[in-house]
């Protein structure tokens, strides 16, 4: 969990309390209302519950490894101690590495993304993601500790015997339903710390708090799920202990335990006796939050969490309107993009673009809850994106601005397109943008292959478009690459080749699909070429030469997995000196087909 406290500000300024997630009380300088805490609770939960899973992963394998610290340091104790109680003294010292140094620690993110979830700021698919990741690297980093104790010499005798006793004592002589319910108090204690962890305004007072809070749990003889499977994985190893049994007869009635005394007996009570005042921040400003079906659903019925700030006003589609969603990081330097998507739309009868301004957010969202800074930045990018919507007077289109910032980047291109159903997106591929961080994003790769609308992809050169080479082989996103070759003709004039690359021998049946084809698609009068060399990057490298825009359909794979998984390998896109656009359709699947298998491109 990490650390979000702010800087200390002024004792009773109401004016700053009302303003920015409180760094000190209202009514007793020292001391934090119900509403102020849960308010530093969600502030640190935003950058939680968005963190992707590679991060969270290690986090928790570093907590889940420093937990064999207090079965080590316990289980050494105890035979050299008169009595359990001196022993216990030193079970809180790896809980204190994990709090203190920031660590994940599966049981004390009952408190954080469950406050956002309960705010429906977050759904329950994201945080079952967020638990999962977590009690995952908990576990292996346990089981890595168990594995140097069993192995490396590193207990005693005396001490190997104690750490073996105390799985036995767990699996064999206590029942699951005691299990449960003294898993469930430590579910709570833990789930308390955490809270009186954001009312505490220094490091001592936290210090304190964790260390008696932890020194309760053995001395009550209570379990706690990371402790309980490191020592059941010892006995694994050094005993005979089944897997299978270790994990129902032990492992999982703590979990269970832990997880709902965590989460009714703390959480949800904590939750409702906090106030309606607990929205006053900048944080439930301006929020829309998920809908019924996104909350239980996530991102299989649209989006999975709210961003911290998005500016665009209450949505309702006109079925009547041509819209182009176009998601930029930065305004100065994206403005050609910006002026496609006015040409395309400009040649529909109700052209309407989009244009979202995407604001990365720092990794702690303390750093963004001042309200005045988020003001700030909300002001900044409508200044910026003043000069954007000059463009459009250029073309007969409406255009609309947005502001979005969050943790996220590129995932907040897929909710805007869910929210407002444009009929194509057109974003930029810059290393250095939103692609740059979409890698280390985690949904992706489902996302990708549940496109809600078409996708274009810009590598610009020059954004010159007065002569377009189409490659086509048929199929969808061959059919979206024509629509495009179209509107910019009918926009600014281009000039259209068609390429068609045959296998060798077969020139003139590829003849006759490309001239079939072309008719097809309204471009009969553009020129066509074909190659039967077979090679398909060559042959579009050879007639690129003569272009200054290439539009390229996405293959079965499809284009954006593959960009954002960084296995896009085609050397034309890097080859050729004119602009790039990769062009692919939306993706046509039912919720199962989600679930359980790929679904298909629509025609």
């Amino acid at each position: 969990m990490a650390d979000s406290h702010g800087p200390s500000g002024s004792a009773g300024d109401s004016a700053d309390a009302e303003q920015e997630v409180p760094v000190t009380g209202e009514v007793v300088p020292d001391k934090f209302s119900s509403d102020e805490v849960f308010q530093r609770i969600v502030a640190d939960a935003d950058h939680e519950i968005t963190s992707g899973a590679r991060e969270l992963f290690f986090s928790a394998l570093a907590g889940g490894f420093a937990i064999t610290i207090t079965l080590l340091v316990y289980a050494s104790m105890y035979p050299k101690a008169d009595n359990s109680i001196l022993a216990a003294l030193l079970y809180p010292i790896g809980f204190i590495y994990i709090i203190i140094g920031g660590y994940q620690l599966y049981t004390e993110n009952t408190l954080p993304p469950v406050a956002l979830t309960l705010e429906r700021l977050a759904s329950i698919p994201a945080l079952f993601r967020h638990w999962g990741i977590v009690a995952a690297g908990n576990f292996a980093g346990g089981a890595i500790g168990a594995v140097v104790l069993a192995y490396g010499g590193v207990f005693s005798p005396e001490a190997a015997a104690v750490a073996a006793d105390l799985a036995v004592n767990g699996v064999y002589e206590t029942s699951r339903w005691e299990l449960f319910f003294k898993g469930a108090f430590a579910g709570l204690i833990v789930a308390g710390v955490v809270w009186m962890n954001f009312a505490a305004r220094d490091t001592i007072t936290r210090l304190a708090v964790v260390y008696l809070a932890f020194l309760c749990i053995p001395l009550a003889n209570l379990f706690h799920v990371v402790v309980s499977f490191t020592e059941a994985v010892y006995l694994m190893l050094a005993g005979d202990l089944p897997f299978l049994l270790a994990m129902t007869d032990f492992v999982v009635p703590v979990m269970l335990g832990n997880t709902i005394g965590g989460v009714v007996l703390v959480t949800i009570v904590n939750y409702y006796q906090t106030t309606e005042d607990r929205l006053e921040t900048a944080r439930f400003e301006h929020v829309r939050r998920l809908s019924v079906r996104e909350w239980l659903l996530g991102n299989l019925a649209g989006r999975s969490y709210v961003p911290l700030v998005d500016t665009v006003e209450d949505f309702v589609r006109d079925p009547e309107s041509y819209r182009v969603l176009v998601p930029i990081a930065n305004p100065r330097t994206e403005s050609a993009l910006v002026e496609l998507a006015c040409a395309l739309a400009s040649t529909r009868e109700k052209g309407t673009v989009h244009v979202a301004h995407v604001v990365q957010a720092p990794e702690q969202s303390s750093a963004i809850a001042d309200r005045e800074q988020r003001d700030r930045i909300v002001e900044e990018s409508s200044g910026q994106l003043d000069d954007v919507t000059r463009i459009a007077e250029q073309y007969d289109v409406k255009l609309e601005t947005s502001t979005i910032v969050s943790h996220r980047s590129f995932e907040v291109v897929f909710d805007r397109a869910t929210r407002t159903r444009p009929d194509l997106v057109l974003m930029n591929w810059d290393e250095d943008g939103l692609w740059a961080s979409a890698r280390a994003e985690r949904p992706l790769a489902e996302l990708t292959n549940q496109l809600p609308t078409d996708f274009l992809v810009l590598k610009n050169r020059g954004g010159d478009a007065s002569r377009i080479l189409v490659p086509t082989a048929g199929g969808p996103a061959s059919d979206l690459s024509a629509d495009i070759a179209r509107g910019l003709r009918s926009a600014v004039g281009s000039q259209i080749t068609l390429l068609h690359v045959a296998d060798s021998g077969e020139r003139e049946a590829g003849e006759t699909f490309l001239a079939e084809w072309a008719e097809n698609h309204d471009l009969g009068d553009a020129e066509r070429v074909v190659d039967d060399s077979g090679d398909v990057e060559a042959a579009i490298e050879r007639e690129a030469a003569g272009h200054t825009m290439v539009v390229l359909g996405a293959t079965e794979q499809g284009i954006l997995s593959r960009l954002v998984t960084n296995s896009l390998h085609l050397n034309v896109v890097d080859e050729v000196e004119g602009t790039v656009l990769l062009a692919e359709r939306a993706t046509d699947r039912s919720l199962i087909e989600r679930l359980f298998g790929a679904g298909r491109r629509k025609k």
